[in-house]
């Protein structure tokens, strides 16, 4: 995402707000902000399952924080859909 200014404060302020919400299916979300690139934040979000994914995003309250969200943002979102393979598993929070 590209955001500018006093902007990446008040996403990440968003994020924390976000995270008090109960999501069926959530396990947990992770902010990068690269070092080098100023002006991207980077979000990984993770759910148990594609099902749970795709549910929330279809929910209309999932739909009125990312308009939130983008109201911070300096132009639309790249969406990376996948899986993350780890040596691990994910395990919910």
């Amino acid at each position: 995402m590209k955001v500018s200014g006093d902007n990446v404060e008040k996403l990440r302020a968003q994020f924390d707000a976000e995270e008090a919400r109960s999501v069926p299916g959530y396990i947990s979300s992770h902010v990068l902000v690269p070092g080098e690139r100023p002006g991207e934040v980077w979000i990984a979000v993770f759910f148990q399952d594609k099902d749970s994914y795709t549910k929330n995003a279809d929910d209309p309250a999932q739909h009125e924080e990312y308009l939130k969200m983008r109201a911070l943002l300096d132009e639309d979102p790249e969406w990376i859909d996948g899986t993350w393979e780890s040596s691990e598993p994910l395990r919910p929070a």
